[in-house]
């Protein structure tokens, strides 16, 4: 029979120094043994695997140690530890509350409670799972454990603190454990890996570390079945097959991708991910944590968020030197925007590449929004070096336009105003050629400003345009109205306002002549609902509809005949007003109307 021990059994903590990641908690109870302030009983809560009942047992060795060293720990070689190591010790009893809760197991615990120890000054309950008795034992356990002899200690361990009855967390002192960090772990695995003479990459623990999710326990398990799987050489590749893992590499790829906006090269490479058997969620949610340890290798201060091995530390620092902050932000949003819709997704691989897709055009959105935010400053300055010349021709008394071109050089001005300039120039020669007097500038000058006002002459033309009948008219039927009428709720829908989508939609509009349409609602809140928001509906089905003569009425349904029907029975009395033939087949059928 083979002597092979488990690493997470064989490695295990035996001394203060030597648990992981529990450094305050360990100095703590350190600090209480040197200095006799021990208390009477302990809870040690926290998750699985972080060392609870490891601790216990360090405590109830080193307080029962005849020789304690200058650290504080236990000696290993006099007669109470040599006694508890063999696992033969009499001052220290285990319970699992797992399989022990009933009002007797913690009976026979109490009567245990009266004896003193048979070898040295203390003797140590260790209660493990504690949060699993039942209720009438844990008021079983109440008296003993608020006053208990001198020589007696409790220990108490659980995962679930809030289960425990406050009775008894109020008699106890508390130590919250906190799951260990994967950099603490893959130094543990190491050490581990250096004395069983395995070889194993560091980018392969982190993955290791990182699949325990705070608990060396978990750790070292999956470390040996590594080593069951790859032998004394643990690389990168073995962990991420063995532990069905989503390679850095596909993650670094697809952000290749989306840097050089490679829409098909994304599509194909998630794709590959799919038939390797990943799942998409999986995919997703990587993807936002890759996006997330790109944004913190930006600064400094925050790559110790980082937890990852140092050869993809140095991927990530590469690969986030070529993308800004606001462009990471922007993929975070879109990342995460799906990530909620995954679920509620009919479609969820279609909806993962319409993300890809959407993150491969993001620069190319952006590119058009500065575009169009440049054409409008143009058009702002323009409007505004404008206004601000005229104003100063007009305010300056001028006697001649020569004296006017010296005042403002002609050259300086936006090309509109110098083209209004020149039209003015020669009006004003013509007219002095004719009269055969001199004209001053002033009289051109609110010309000059009449010119520049483009949103009158809109307005005016706008409004020449509808007088004269020149906007469209064209006709429609009324399953066009339906489709432009819904698509407007949906529209609104999109927009946040789901009430307003539903009202509106609830009902479909009535077609009268004229191309007026009629929409009937429930109360007068609906009809308020819909006449704030008229204009523009309006100005929807006239676009839509290529008809600028559609007028809206919106009507209150005074009478409760069209109330909706929500029971059976209502649902069956109206079917019978419409049809009486139906009550006389429930009568001589014997039917019974379904509630």
């Amino acid at each position: 029979m083979s002597d092979f021990i488990v690493s997470a059994r064989k490695y295990r903590p035996a001394t203060f120094d030597t648990v992981v990641g529990q450094d305050s908690i360990t100095n703590t109870l350190k600090n209480a043994i040197a200095s006799h302030h021990l208390a009477q009983a302990f809870l040690f809560c926290g998750p699985r695997g972080v060392g609870k009942t490891t601790c216990a047992r360090i405590l109830a060795k080193t307080i029962n140690c005849f020789n304690l060293t200058d650290s504080v720990e236990a000696c290993d070689h006099c007669e109470s530890c040599k006694s508890f190591n063999e696992g033969a010790s009499l001052n220290v009893y285990e319970l699992d509350a797992a399989s022990n809760n009933s009002v007797d197991d913690i009976r026979n615990l109490v009567d245990q409670v009266r004896f003193a120890p048979q070898l040295g000054q203390y003797k140590v309950y260790i209660i493990d799972e504690v949060h699993m008795l039942s209720t009438s034992a844990f008021n079983a356990f109440l008296k003993t454990l608020e006053e208990p002899p001198k020589h007696a200690i409790f220990i108490l361990a659980t995962t679930e603190r809030h289960k425990i009855l406050p009775t008894i967390l109020s008699r106890c002192q508390i130590f919250n454990f906190n799951r260990i960090q994967v950099e603490d772990i893959a130094k543990h695995l190491a050490f581990i890996a250096q004395n069983e003479h395995v070889e194993a990459d560091a980018d392969a623990l982190h993955i290791i570390a990182q699949k325990a999710d705070g608990a060396l326990r978990d750790a070292c398990s999956i470390f040996d079945q590594i080593v069951s799987f790859a032998g004394t050489k643990i690389s990168y590749k073995a962990v991420i097959e063995n532990l069905h893992v989503l390679d850095y590499d596909y993650y670094f790829k697809a952000t290749d991708h989306l840097l050089t906006e490679n829409i098909p090269a994304s599509l194909l490479l998630f794709n590959e991910i799919l038939n390797n058997g990943f799942d998409g969620h999986n995919f997703l949610s990587g993807l936002a944590e890759h996006l997330r340890n790109l944004l913190v290798c930006k600064d400094s201060s925050t790559l110790q968020l980082l937890e990852v091995g140092i050869n993809i530390r140095e991927k990530y620092k590469e690969q986030s030197g070529r993308i800004e902050v606001p462009g990471l932000l922007r993929a975070l949003s879109v990342v995460n925007r799906a990530d909620v819709q995954y679920k509620s997704s009919r479609n969820p691989r279609l909806l993962i590449e319409l993300t890809l897709m959407q993150l491969c055009s993001l620069n190319s959105t952006e590119t058009e929004k500065k575009n169009d935010h440049s054409i409008k400053a143009t058009l702002l300055s323009t409007v505004s070096a404008s206004k601000s010349a005229l104003q100063q021709i007009s305010t300056t008394p001028v006697s001649t336009p020569q004296q006017q071109e010296e005042l403002v050089p002609k050259s300086s001005l936006p090309q509109i105003v110098q083209n209004g300039l020149t039209a003015e120039k020669k009006t004003d020669q013509s007219v002095t050629e004719l009269s055969g007097k001199k004209t001053l500038l002033k009289t051109s000058s609110p010309r000059i400003q009449e010119s520049l006002k483009p949103d009158k002459k809109t307005t005016e033309t706008e409004q020449s345009t509808v007088s004269k009948g020149e906007m469209p008219r064209d006709a429609f039927t009324l399953e066009q109205l339906e489709r432009s009428w819904f698509r407007y709720a949906a529209l609104q829908r999109e927009q946040n306002k789901p009430n307003y989508a539903v009202t509106i939609s609830s009902r479909k509009p009535t077609l009268l002549e004229n191309c007026l349409l009629e929409f009937t609602v429930d109360n007068v809140t609906q009809a308020e609902f819909i006449n704030n928001d008229k204009q523009d509906l309006l100005g929807f089905l006239r676009k839509e509809l290529s008809n600028y003569n559609v007028q809206l009425n919106v009507i209150v349904i005074k009478n409760d005949n069209e109330r909706k029907l929500y029971t059976p029975q209502d649902k069956f009395k109206r079917m019978a007003e419409k049809n009486p033939v139906i009550s006389k087949l429930r009568q001589q059928f014997d039917l019974d109307v379904d509630f």
